[in-house]
This record gives structure tokens, sequence and C-alpha cells, in this order.
């Protein structure tokens, strides 16, 4: 059976759940193995410092999330020096304990390559593996792009694999040069010109997870 999920806004009452579809979508990629070397704590770890940006995401942007739950998007919109989350360095701190060096030196990292351009970040696609895994992920960024489109303002992403990036050049991202972390994970940035781009039609289906 196939069909098309709508999107949902988010609101604070729905912190919690994105947050555990953000962290259930890292532990098994390198940067979050990277991040938090310890399996056992990883999780845990994941979803509370993704809790921050998520709060701060329903402050100063927007998060959306499939009507059926099992896929968020964060995004931030960057038209004006940013501000960082309340208490960032102290929640931050309570939240990584002796992890606290990986995550700063990742926030420094991304932040050193983000584009300094008024555009809408897209922070986190958190679509966690399970079967139809790229088409949820798909119709998901179709529609927040149709949402950003209409402020009329550049998009911004960041990929840690090749797919991930691919999925993103179907949706109008162009890639720009890639980075590496201090891990050696390559992140490749991209970049999606203002105004309407037709986003390729997605119809979910069971399927292999991939991504």
């Amino acid at each position: 059976m196939t069909g098309i999920l709508p999107t949902v806004r988010a609101r604070w009452c729905d912190i919690g759940e994105i947050a555990s579809l953000v962290a259930d979508s890292l532990p098994a990629a390198a940067i979050g193995a990277w991040l938090v070397p310890d399996e056992d704590q990883r999780r845990s770890l994941l979803t509370a410092v993704s809790r921050i940006w998520i709060e701060h995401a329903l402050l100063v942007g927007d998060v959306f999330l499939l009507a059926d739950r099992s896929a968020a998007a964060v995004w931030f919109h960057r038209y004006r020096p940013f501000p960082p989350p309340a208490s960032y360095r102290q929640r931050l701190a309570a939240a990584c304990g002796d992890h606290l060096d990986r995550f700063r030196c990742l926030d420094r990292v991304l932040k050193a390559h983000r584009p300094t351009d008024t555009h809408n970040h897209l922070a986190f696609l958190a679509v966690p593996a399970a079967a139809g895994r790229v088409a949820r992920a798909s119709v998901l960024l179709a529609s927040c792009l149709v949402r950003m489109d209409r402020l009329v303002l550049p998009a911004y992403a960041e990929a840690t694999t090749l797919a991930e990036a691919a999925l993103y050049g179907r949706h109008g991202y162009v890639a720009r040069d890639p980075f590496a972390l201090p891990n050696g994970t390559m992140v490749h940035p991209l970049w999606r010109p203002a105004g309407d781009r037709a986003a390729p039609a997605v119809r979910l289906s069971k399927g292999r997870p991939g991504w």
C-alpha cells in the first residue's frame, strides 16, 4: 500500500519525541560514534543535546513532523546575527559531561564553514532507519521546501554521507566543497538557491531502509 503523508508543524509538547527521532537517526552514523564513543551513553546524550537545539528552533526557526510522527525536520532562520540557545554553555556541559569537548569542536567546525548570507538552515533531517526511509525523508523535505520557498530565501544543509547529499541534490541543493571533521568524517555542505523549484514526486512504499 502506498500513500503520501502530510506534514504538520511541531509544538512545544513534541520536543521530547523529536529529540528521540534525532537521536535514533545518529547512533549508527560515524558522527554519532565520534561524538559519543560509548554506545551505552550515546543515545541518551544525543537526545539531551538535540533537545537544546529543537527548543531553540521552535523559538527562532521551524520544526515539522510527518503526520505519522516517523520523521522530523528542524530548521533555523538565519536572517540576522544568530543567538545561541539560552544558557547554552551550561546546558551543553550538563548534557554532554565528559564528551563536551567533542560537541564544542563540532560547533566550531560547522560554524566556520557555514554561510554568512541570510538563509534557512536545515539543521536536522531526522529519519530513523526503517523501511521506506529514503521516501519518508524525501516527502518531508519536499513539504518543508514548499514552505521555505515562500520566504524567497536560499536554504542550506549539511550531509555526512554521499547518499544523504544525493537526496538533497534531488531537491535542488547544489554541493559545495566538502570539509572534514576531526575523526575524518566528511561533511558535504549544500546550498539551495532561493525561489520555487519543483521537487520530485514521492510516494511512500515498503522497501529497504536505505539513505
